[in-house]
């Protein structure tokens, strides 16, 4: 199975297989050679426009079919993106499937993520907010200024993502019921019927349901049907057949006993920002702000960073642990390219800070999807990583590469919408102590 990650917090259920972050014929042959039960190409593609990400997508599709033709490997294709419904869809899709040149019976559509607390009824997708189930078209995720959207309804969302060209009812549900009442035999049935790209809605509210809807997904399969997938993490884990673990213990990290850990804030959701809070409120930590104005400021970026540099390296060579965040007022822009670019120019400091200190933290933690993506690829020159497991539900670990800035060190990528207000807090508490 290949996974392609919009951004690096979909190995959030996953562990002992590997991220690429290059996707060349010749790496993903020799990938596929690897024979795991699957792997993880990071495009990064939801901080790009529309047209970029296509091109990436259909360059991907081409080269996995180029380097599976050559040993005659056969392999099914995750396009991964957010539980809340943030992403290219259905464009990033559509080029994937068109870089692939195949046939699809069907698209499955399933952004269940229990850890993150993300669940699918009646076709109605949810998010968990302490003890409320909240419709995500109500959400702050819906009023996102590049991928917003007011339909919490996935039929409903498949039509207003496509301007009215799927209509929502020629789109198929697997409803709750013909998961548990039906089993997989019922999923088959309604998967067979599945014919020239039909929209296909999967509901689940736990791990069996899913585990009901792969089996008779992988009957289909079996019986000649193919299927793209566009789903959240957990999904992954399942179609890939990977045995959860529990979560890694600090012990497992394999750090130094001493020095200070870096955690890197770019994003700017609100529950981020709760989380910081937290964060900042513990005892003993290097507090450091990066101005956002001053850095899409021509004039001042080079000073803004030169003096967090600065900063940084002081923090760390006192070994402790430093928190660098960007400013929390949110630039975003006149319109949706806009706020790409200036999430872009954000995240471009922020590698440029990390690529300038010299000192090797203990850990990094970086929160959020473009920053993590951006400090694996262009502050670490990160090419492949292994995802260990999950130190937090919905909060991966990787050991990067002997080729990376930093080989070895554990990665702890934070997704901006996962976690309760404690949770960045209670990572870097247990770091400490271990």
């Amino acid at each position: 199975m290949v996974v392609l990650d919009d951004d690096p917090t979909g190995t959030q259920t996953v562990h002992g297989i590997p991220v690429l972050t290059e996707w060349s014929a010749e790496t993903l042959k020799a990938e596929l050679a690897n024979r795991f039960q699957g792997f993880f190409i990071l495009t990064n593609s939801r901080s790009l426009p529309l047209d970029a990400a296509q091109t990436m997508s259909r360059e991907i599709g081409r080269n996995l079919v180029m380097a599976a033709h050559e040993e005659g490997y056969q392999f099914v294709v995750v396009s991964r993106s957010d539980s809340t419904l943030r992403g290219h869809f259905p464009g990033e899709v559509e080029a994937l499937a068109a870089g692939l040149a195949m046939h699809f019976d069907g698209w499955i559509i399933s952004p269940f993520f229990l850890e993150g607390g993300r669940f699918t009824v009646g076709d109605v997708h949810y998010l968990e907010e302490g003890e409320w189930l909240i419709p995500v078209g109500d959400s702050e995720f819906a009023r996102d200024p590049v991928f917003g959207y007011t339909q919490s309804n996935l039929c409903s969302w498949v039509e207003e993502k496509t301007h009215g060209r799927i209509p929502h009812h020629q789109i198929i549900s697997i409803s709750i019921e013909d998961a548990r009442k039906g089993g997989p035999t019922r999923i088959t049935e309604k998967l067979i019927k599945c014919a020239n790209g039909d929209i296909c809605i999967v509901n689940a509210v736990s791990y069996r349901d899913l585990e009901v809807f792969v089996k008779g997904l992988l009957v289909a399969e079996a019986h000649g049907k193919r299927f793209l997938y566009r789903s959240a993490a957990s999904f992954v884990q399942v179609r890939a057949g990977i045995t959860p673990r529990p979560l890694l213990s600090p012990s497992e990290l394999n750090m130094p006993e001493t020095g200070g850990g870096l955690i890197i804030v770019g994003s700017h959701v609100p529950r981020t920002t709760r989380q910081l809070h937290a964060l900042l409120a513990l005892p003993k930590i290097a507090q450091l702000e990066v101005r956002v104005e001053a850095l899409l400021d021509n004039h001042r970026s080079q000073a803004e960073v030169d003096r967090v540099v600065e900063s940084v390296e002081r923090a760390l060579k006192s070994a402790k642990d430093v928190v660098l965040y960007t400013s929390r007022k949110v630039l975003t822009g006149k319109d949706a390219q806009h706020a790409l670019s200036i999430g872009n120019a954000i995240s471009e400091c922020l590698t440029a800070i990390l690529r300038s200190t010299s000192t090797r933290p203990r850990y990094l933690i970086t929160k959020g999807g473009i920053t993590s993506s951006d400090i694996a690829t262009k502050g670490l020159g990160v090419k492949r990583a292994m995802v260990l497991g999950q130190i937090l539900p919905g909060v991966p670990v990787w050991r990067l590469g002997s080729e990376s800035r930093y080989p070895g060190i554990p990665y702890i990528v934070f997704p901006g919408n996962v976690g309760n207000v404690e949770a960045l807090a209670d990572i870097v508490t247990s770091l400490k102590q271990a």
